[in-house]
């Protein structure tokens, strides 16, 4: 997976599980700090796991 790919994965999943518009920093407390639910922060880490699951299936051969 490239890094373009990666960040845009990234941020995707900032958005659906965190309500997070972006992972960009902006400067400013308000922007860059968020609270978060603790089940919006374990299912995010269990949407990276998987993705990282179902690269490592495509990038590597049988």
């Amino acid at each position: 997976m490239d890094a373009k790919t990666l960040e845009r994965l990234l941020n995707q999943i900032a958005a659906e599980h965190l309500h997070i518009d972006t992972l960009a920093t902006r400067n400013s407390d308000r922007l860059d700090f968020h609270e978060v639910s603790v089940w919006g922060l374990k299912e995010a880490l269990q949407a990276a796991f998987t993705a990282g699951q179902q690269s490592k299936q495509t990038t590597q051969p049988n």
